[in-house]
């Protein structure tokens, strides 16, 4: 038998090498840059369709939500104010001024045309400006995004509302032609002051159709879509003029126009057709207004436009009397301030509510109820007069006692017998609380509210001071008919209002009440309240011509008033504090008077 030896193991060849694999970091580098690009691209794909899911129903581009505007006329047919928001008819295309759309390109996306509702170039452009100039100066957006924005998107700024804007712009280029997103675009943006869309704007600023705009109106109007507040012409004329100056370059240099025309175009700047009302004084008068429009015209959805009684030259200057007064009284604690001016049918021509409408817009000539004092007293001297008293009339200026009540008269002094003229003109307490008991305090009563004061008469002894709390428009009013033959007046600030396609909707038709006393009382009440400025307590309101009018003072000067009439206009003024602390012995006779002599020396030149 064969023996079979074990074979020995050889060692592997040395001629077979290993196979090595080399780590490339190059190539891994791209692998993963692919495959995040895979992922990205998935992720972004997803968001997109969730996003476009969120959109608002597109569907409703006609139905945005807007609150009924408001706008108030002056009494010379412009425009001083306006609530809510303004639209017009939509304008067509083809009425659009070339060189609206030429300033609207140059200014806000010169590539309108040549984009898909996104301009990546015009991006790159701005963060390279915004880049140099180490600040936010140019946007990127175009027109088609900021349609998309303010058709269906909130102002607030999030990486969500910047995704939807995008996917919105790009349904809007392929549902509309560029000339339907200019139109569209155009009647929908906001201009300031409470218009919307181009027509709206162009009759609020410019009283014409937006189709005569001429190429300043046009660049102006352009200028106020970067900041409608700040560039508003009417409260920053310079800043409207720079902006709109920047806009006529912005043609030039997209070539739309030439040096020569744009310069030709600034010289040539239109005129704001709006009542130069500076300050915000006249909103006290407006809010009124407006408040009564809504009451006398009802729920409606369309624009109001209510024309009213105000007058802007009286405006400005019963707002730098009372000014000039606050300035002089600030040192004696006087806070606040507010006057009325009326005429002779009971129209309210102008109102100051108070210091500052921005710091507070309590009105306090209609609003804040504050005792009238010795202002109240004619009344109780035209019941009086009315009962068959004369002014010669003697009445007994002795101490009084009514109760535990025992009236003193302003200097502590008592003159035995005064007529009734003496115990006017000096503004005596015992002779009025003395001659209101003998008449019966009803009869002051009842006339009070024949001349329209609604606010609650007490029939208390203290009635004939006035103790009792009045506003000044009522008070006011109350001294009309004392300028006008004894006819009682309702105040009033809209003559009438309209409504696009019904035309006059309220029409005001003051009722004529009947006098309320005989002319020889009026005559003679007119008389005593002249005697009041030519020799009594009312010397400070004398003018250069005839006049009329009473002071008043409350207990602890807490409050001081003076209100009288001279040819076409009846005034009313009051000096306080809101916290109804004491001035330092401010009297009626005294700063009240002054600023309404003031006031009515100016003001009767305006009416004449």
């Amino acid at each position: 038998m064969a023996t079979i030896k074990p074979q020995k193991k050889r060692p592997p060849s040395s001629s077979k090498k290993k196979t090595q694999i080399k780590f490339n970091p190059t190539r891994a580098f791209i692998r993963l840059v692919f495959l995040l690009l895979i992922w990205g691209t998935g992720v972004v794909g997803i968001l997109l369709v969730y996003e476009t899911t969120q959109l608002p129903d597109i569907s409703k581009l006609n139905l945005k939500p807007r609150s009924a505007g408001t706008r108030l006329i002056a009494s010379n047919g412009v425009e001083f104010a306006s609530f809510g928001d303004l639209y017009r008819k939509p304008i067509l295309f083809e009425k659009i001024p070339k060189n609206l759309i030429n300033a609207l390109l140059a200014t806000e996306d010169r590539r309108f045309y040549n984009h898909f509702g996104f301009d990546p170039i015009s991006i790159i452009r701005a963060m390279a400006v915004n880049l140099r100039t180490g600040s936010i100066i140019q946007g990127g957006s175009t027109l088609t995004q900021q349609l998309a924005k303010n058709l269906f998107l909130t102002p607030r700024r999030s990486f969500r509302r910047k995704v939807q804007e995008l996917l919105l712009a790009f349904w809007l280029e392929l549902s509309f032609k560029k000339d339907q997103i200019l139109t569209i675009y155009l009647n929908r943006v906001y201009f300031g002051s409470g218009t919307y869309g181009l027509q709206a704007a162009s009759h609020h600023y410019f009283n014409k159709s937006a189709e005569f705009l001429n190429l300043y109106d046009s660049a102006l109007l352009v200028g106020l879509l970067k900041a409608p507040s700040r560039y508003n012409p009417i409260v920053n004329p310079r800043l409207a003029q720079k902006r709109t100056s920047q806009v006529l370059v912005n043609m030039v240099n997209a070539e739309l126009l030439t040096q020569i025309e744009a310069d030709l175009a600034f010289d040539s700047k239109s005129i704001i057709a709006r009542a130069i009302v500076r300050g915000s004084g006249h909103r006290y008068f407006a809010d009124w207004a407006r408040d009564r429009a809504v009451a006398y015209s009802g729920y409606t959805a369309k624009d109001r436009k209510v024309y009213t009684t105000f007058n802007p030259k009286l405006q400005q200057q019963a707002e730098k009397s009372i000014a000039a007064g606050l300035r002089l009284g600030s040192k004696k604690g006087v806070q606040q301030a507010a006057m009325v001016v009326l005429d002779k049918k009971g129209a309210v021509l102008a109102m100051v509510g108070g210091k500052s409408y921005t710091n507070s817009q309590f009105n306090r000539a209609t609003q804040a109820l504050r005792q009238p004092g010795s202002a109240l007293k004619p009344i109780v001297y035209l019941a009086a007069l009315n009962e068959g008293y004369k002014p010669s009339s003697i009445i007994s200026d002795t101490p009084l006692t009514i109760g535990s009540w025992s009236p003193k008269n302003f200097d502590g002094r008592f003159r035995k017998n005064v007529t009734l003229t003496e115990a006017l003109v000096m503004s005596l307490n015992v002779p009025t609380v003395r001659l209101s008991e003998r008449i019966g305090r009803q009869h002051s009563i009842n006339l009070a509210r024949k001349l329209g004061i609604t606010s609650e008469l007490k029939n208390e002894p203290s009635l004939a001071l006035g103790a009792n709390e009045v506003t000044l428009l009522e008070l006011t009013s109350a001294y009309v008919a004392f300028s006008n033959g004894g006819y009682p007046i309702s105040p009033y600030g809209i003559e009438n209002i309209t409504v696009p396609g019904e035309g006059i909707i309220y029409k005001n038709q003051a009722a004529n009440q009947p006098s309320v006393a005989k002319i020889e009382q009026i005559e003679m009440i007119h008389e005593l309240l002249s005697d009041v400025i030519r020799s009594g307590t009312g010397k400070n309101a004398a003018i250069e011509t005839d006049a009329a009018g009473k002071t008043g003072t409350s207990q602890g000067y807490r409050d001081a008033w003076f209100i009288g009439y001279s040819g076409k206009l009846i005034a009313g003024i009051w000096l306080g504090r809101d916290d109804s602390k004491s001035m330092a012995k401010v009297t009626g006779g005294g700063l009240p008077a002054e600023i309404w002599s003031n006031f009515m020396q100016k003001a009767t030149a305006i009416t004449n």
